[in-house]
């Protein structure tokens, strides 16, 4: 009876791993709906997301983005409070900086100290030429090192413009003093005047609690606006608004567990003696960039779990297969081209024509490299569209095929002379398809038009 039970849960438990692992990505949103799709997706969602951050090395990349912050943390504090003290709220800054983050009271205090030694020497002369440099070039430097990051996590080859990294650094500089100085003045306004009036007293302990509770939900809008924002790419908001609630909420539960085990880490003291408070910092920053990374992967899993349908296939796809994917797709681009009709995004082509994302942006990205097709604006900045990039009258099946064929490097140290009979036999093969294929266009290659892709 034991070993019948164990077989059992033996053989489910097998099938519950292949259905993590392989069956639930042939599953598509055709097949299932109701809380059955819901339910994939969300195991979709977070089976890819832990993947993803395993096989990305993003604990790596947490811990050089923990560098890049201690380096940066003093000239960016210098930064905000340079912006705070000419607007008169430097002591709002401070305070609202002691409540976000409570865990790291000594460490902000030390900072503080630097920060103001740093500002008293603002009229030395040189020291101030080169200080500013450095306060620049760190700062900068870490906000390039996120934006890079998320970029890698969202699978993002261009970067922003000079212009945009400019401005977009600078708002953030700019405006995040200015949100703390809001929040924090915001709420001592509202807690002084309800206090003060005895009609509104009633409504006290509702504004207090909504005063302890400020720090979560600023955290939560903070963490929203980075994985909405760093990204130079199109975030869904619910994704990101989802993402950030949940992080919010891991890093202020990461603050309170980490006060509660201050008295547990206090052996460190023992141990490392005034290292250990550098220590702590270290796996305080490091975890933080974690639970900030792991929210990048989920928004980015949660918006593009479609595209890993078929994931197993893609990887094997036969080259006649993957040449027929390619053909539907410049298909497409072609006949809207001729048509006159709004150039397709790659989300569009893959939806329209029910072929994996992943699979159709291999295939563009082929395409464009072997300039066949071109990038065009869409209506989103950050969203691109395609179009021909060869005149569709002289466009044939086997120009298509020449061109896909032969581009790449033939850059080898293989002596053709000694295998010329392969060469030779290649080459005829090849030649015999181009022929062929050079007598039809792409053009008037027929198909049927699918649901939102009307010719006209």
């Amino acid at each position: 009876m034991v070993r019948k039970a164990h077989k059992k849960w033996r053989i489910l438990r097998h099938r519950a791993y292949r259905f993590v692992i392989h069956d639930m990505w042939r599953i598509t949103g055709n097949e299932v709906s109701g809380w059955r799709h819901r339910l994939i997706l969300l195991i979709k969602t977070l089976h890819l997301s832990v993947r993803r951050f395993i096989t990305a090395d993003l604990e790596l990349r947490a811990a050089a983005l923990t560098f890049n912050t201690l380096l940066a943390v003093v000239p960016a504090l210098a930064l905000v409070f340079a912006v705070a003290k000419g607007l008169g709220f430097q002591s709002i800054v401070q305070s609202q900086l002691f409540d976000y983050f409570p865990a790291q009271r000594t460490a902000i205090e030390q900072a503080l100290t630097f920060v103001d030694s740093y500002l008293a020497h603002t009229q030395d002369g040189i020291f101030v030429g080169i200080g500013i440099v450095f306060l620049l070039w760190s700062v900068i430097g870490l906000l390039y090192s996120v934006e890079t990051t998320f970029n890698d996590v969202w699978q993002v080859s261009k970067e922003r413009s000079i212009y945009r990294k400019v401005i977009d650094y600078i708002a953030i500089i700019v405006l995040l003093p200015m949100l703390m100085i809001i929040t924090g003045g915001l709420s001592i306004f509202v807690s002084t005047g309800i206090s003060s009036s005895s009609l509104l007293s009633f409504l006290s302990p509702i504004v207090r609690f909504g005063i302890s509770i400020s720090p979560y939900i600023l955290t939560c809008l903070i963490f929203t606006l980075i994985y909405l924002l760093v990204p130079n790419t199109r975030v869904k908001f619910r994704n990101a608004l989802i993402s950030g609630i949940i992080c919010g909420l891991a890093f202020q539960l990461m603050q309170v567990l980490y006060i509660h085990g201050q008295m547990w880490l206090s052996r460190y003291n023992a141990i490392y003696g005034s290292f250990a408070f550098l220590l702590l910092l270290l796996l305080w920053t490091w975890f933080s960039w974690l639970i900030c990374l792991f929210g990048a992967v989920l928004s980015y899993s949660a918006q593009n779990v479609e595209k890993f349908n078929f994931d197993k296939e893609i990887k094997g796809i036969s080259h006649r297969y993957k040449d027929f994917v390619t053909l539907i797709v410049i298909t497409v681009v072609v006949r809207r081209f001729i048509s006159g009709s709004t150039p397709l995004t790659r989300n569009e082509i893959a939806s329209n024509y029910e072929i994996p994302i992943r699979l159709t942006g291999e295939v563009l990205q082929r395409l464009i490299d072997a300039k066949i097709i071109r990038e065009t604006p869409s209506g989103d900045d950050r969203v691109w569209a395609y179009t021909p990039a060869i005149d569709p009258q002289q466009l044939t099946v086997g120009m298509l095929m020449r061109k896909l064929d032969r581009y790449g490097s033939e850059n080898f140290k293989i002596d053709r002379r000694y295998f010329e009979a392969q060469w030779h036999a290649i080459a005829t093969t090849r030649d015999a398809a181009y022929i062929e294929g050079d007598k039809i266009l792409v053009k008037d290659l027929d198909f049927e038009s699918r649901k939102g892709d009307k010719e006209s």
